[in-house]
């Protein structure tokens, strides 16, 4: 097992800057989740790391040892890693224990290496089977496999599950996860996939720009994020103005209190849909119902407040569907998480972000 430190790496590909300072570390032995959106440098860091690429300024080291930067570049072969691509890559013409064996010295392939790994991907007794006569998320499994075999430092995952469909590509990933930490390595997962990220992953670093903007457990990623574009990268979010007077923020959904020490005046609040409940108690404010969204596990329901603000709850599978147009009565279950007013700026298109005018 070993550890990775990315400092200050930068990388320019002509006038666009990649990498723009990125400062990541992975713990030894645990599988790292770098999170972001197109364009964000998320490939551009995993071909670094790799060595696929040359870095313009910084330094990666792996279990101390610099790979790269001060004038230092330890190719792609001599630094121990293994890349699991989007698709398997399998060489076609060979077997399964073949192509997981590829690469292996001979005292490896006479030992129960392969064997060993395939045990480990959910595949044993599969040795003999030719790719085509694998399903793609079988194919992946040896890809796997493939890569844990030489017992590399650090293995490199580039969304390899992106091209699965959405049941397989769950069971699968969870898989591959307790391969991977039966095996000790250490993991570096590359995923625009927000669940995935949440769901595998030791910890998750969100990129933005090139530049790493949070850094942290699962949980406090969700929990806790810095500003509101993590906030909304991560999860569906309802931020609200407000203003906090002795710890707590009059909102359009009442007055909620304010996780963590915050200055009285006017801020943006976090709320998240599952804080939003339905109920008649002290503090409820009523809504109206715009949609109900089923999506087999919960629903997302669309309110509308009183003063015109629209909000997204979300309710548990069992509940009774709620009619467009009937009125309902809301409040905030629990603290919201205040960010500066001036934060909320640069939200991610692709959130469930309900800011009033």
């Amino acid at each position: 097992m070993s550890d990775v430190v990315l400092s200050g790496v930068v990388k320019r590909y002509g006038r666009v800057t990649a990498l723009a300072g990125a400062d990541v570390s992975v713990p030894s032995g645990q599988l790292t989740a770098v999170l972001g959106p197109s364009g964000c440098g998320k490939t551009t860091l995993l071909r670094c790391l790799a060595g696929f690429e040359r870095i313009d300024g910084g330094e990666i080291r792996i279990d101390g040892d610099r790979v790269a930067g001060g004038g230092r570049h330890v190719p792609t072969h001599r630094r121990n890693i293994a890349v699991v691509p989007q698709e398997g890559a399998l060489f076609p013409h060979l077997s399964v224990a073949d192509n997981v064996g590829y690469g292996l010295d001979r005292a490896a392939r006479r030992s129960d290496r392969v064997e060993q790994v395939l045990a480990l991907v959910g595949l044993a007794g599969y040795g003999a089977r030719m790719p085509h006569q694998l399903s793609g998320g079988q194919q992946q499994r040896v890809a796997v496999a493939r890569a844990l075999a030489p017992r590399p430092s650090v293995v490199l995952l580039d969304e390899p599950f992106s091209a699965l469909d959405a049941g397989l590509r769950a069971g699968l990933r969870q898989d591959v996860r307790e391969a991977l930490r039966a095996d000790g390595a250490t993991g570096v997962l590359v995923t625009h996939d927000q669940g995935e990220a949440l769901s595998v992953a030791d910890k998750v670093v969100v990129l933005r720009d090139g530049r790493v903007v949070q850094a942290a457990a699962p949980t406090t990623v969700y929990r806790e994020p810095v500003d509101p574009w993590v906030a909304g990268f991560v999860g569906d979010a309802v931020l609200l103005p407000a203003v906090v007077e002795q710890g707590a923020a009059r909102t359009a959904l009442g007055v909620v209190p304010v996780a963590g020490p915050v200055t009285d005046g006017p801020v943006t609040v976090l709320v998240r849909p599952e804080q939003v409940r339905f109920t008649a108690g002290p503090g409820a404010v009523t809504a109206t119902v715009l949609r109900h969204d089923f999506h087999g596990h919960d629903a997302l329901v669309g309110l509308r407040l009183a003063d015109g603000t629209r909000i997204t709850a979300r309710i548990l599978d069992g509940a009774a569907p709620l009619s467009p147009g009937g009125e309902v009565s809301v409040q905030v279950d629990g603290a919201a998480r205040a960010f500066p007013r001036d934060t909320a700026v640069g939200l991610p298109a692709s959130t469930v972000v309900e800011l009033a005018a």
